[in-house]
């Protein structure tokens, strides 16, 4: 591949809008335990939108091909991987480079890794025809998972640990869901899943389209802020008292006052949503409910295995969530459709882009 190029979305400055598709090489220098996937399908991450409008609160290393929730086809493998092999069905956590040496490598929590890197804002992810993984972070796919499916594993990754690791969740429990991203969706099923009794979520306006998956999804009730008081519904539920669980999927840090608000004593609060403004509101009722507050990032190998065996279940099916699959070359499309709510999630399919 030496002498040819690639196409791939690239994240080239930190400025609104300094996204652009490029002919760029392919990776090259594949090390002993590298693995080289061909890209059959990639989900857009709502971060990767924020990344484009220069909204994001995280440190990106730029130039930087986007794209961390990617799964494909083994091209090649370097000399010391064992368990994976050219043509093999595969799909990759977003742990690009971590330390192995802290405690949270060593006890399986490398999601903490302060050296962590990811694909798509440290390392080049795979919104490209090919993109170099370590052998680590690989998972098999049964052959009843779909690429377009399992392009949309990392999210579910993510909503599994909010809600079935660091949140509990009881059968019969009231949850509600703040924000009908696709985070937050993920959630509700997962939700679901765990047996809660009664599902919501609740977003804006804007998201009546997010809303109306979210009810496909297995919510009993969505909420449009402004238009139906939070505090009436969730009084309504139950005893009165509030809702169990409240998680948090939003993109801004005022939400919190509501959860806040929403949840019962004893409750629980999950924060999975990236927030960078001030809270500026008090936190007495979180002292006042004795309640919880808990937040979740990022995942680990046992969250991958039990969400593929989820999906290999059909337990709940993600591709609810999707409103476009498109070649690489109609990113941005897809990004604005995100960007206003037209659709919940995109998924691209970079190896359509060439001869892969």
């Amino acid at each position: 591949m030496a002498d040819r190029t690639m196409a791939a979305v690239v994240h080239y400055a930190r400025r609104e809008g300094a996204v652009e598709l490029r002919e760029v090489s392919p990776p090259a220098d594949l090390a002993d335990d590298d693995v080289l996937l061909v890209t059959r399908a990639v989900g857009i991450c709502g971060s990767e939108v924020h990344q484009y409008h220069n909204t994001h609160s995280w440190n990106v290393r730029v130039p930087v091909i986007l794209g961390h929730e990617f799964c494909g086809v083994v091209a090649r493998v370097g000399k010391s991987v064992a368990g994976f092999h050219e043509g093999d069905r595969v799909t990759s956590e977003t742990a690009a480079r971590i330390c192995g040496r802290c405690i949270y490598c060593r006890t399986g929590e490398y999601n903490l890794c302060p050296e962590r890197l990811g694909f798509g804002y440290g390392l080049d992810g795979g919104m490209a025809e090919y993109v170099k993984v370590p052998a680590r972070c690989l998972h098999h796919l049964p052959d009843s998972v779909s690429f377009e499916r399992a392009a949309l594993t990392e999210p579910c990754c993510v909503a599994y640990n909010a809600t079935c690791v660091k949140t509990s969740i009881r059968p019969g429990d009231s949850v509600l869901v703040l924000g009908p991203g696709p985070i937050g969706l993920l959630c509700l099923a997962m939700a679901k899943i765990s047996g809660a009794g009664w599902l919501g979520v609740a977003g804006l306006k804007k998201d009546e389209r997010r809303l109306a998956v979210g009810r496909s999804v297995g919510a009993d009730q969505t909420i449009v802020y402004g238009e139906t008081e939070l505090p009436e519904v969730v009084h309504s539920v139950g005893d009165g008292l509030g809702v169990d669980v409240v998680i948090d999927a939003t993109g801004v840090s005022s939400t919190l006052e509501a959860a806040l608000a929403a949840v019962r004593p004893g409750g629980q609060i999950t924060k999975v949503g990236w927030g960078p403004q001030p809270l500026g509101f008090s936190l007495d009722a979180l002292v006042q409910k004795a309640a919880r507050i808990q937040g979740s990032f990022s995942h680990n190998f046992l969250i991958w295995e039990k969400v593929i065996a989820l999906l290999a279940a059909g337990r709940f099916d993600p591709l609810l969530l999707v409103g476009r699959t498109a070649p690489l070359e109609q990113w941005k499309d897809c990004f604005d459709e995100m960007a206003c709510g037209k659709i919940v999630k995109g998924v691209l399919k970079p190896a359509e882009a060439g001869a892969a």
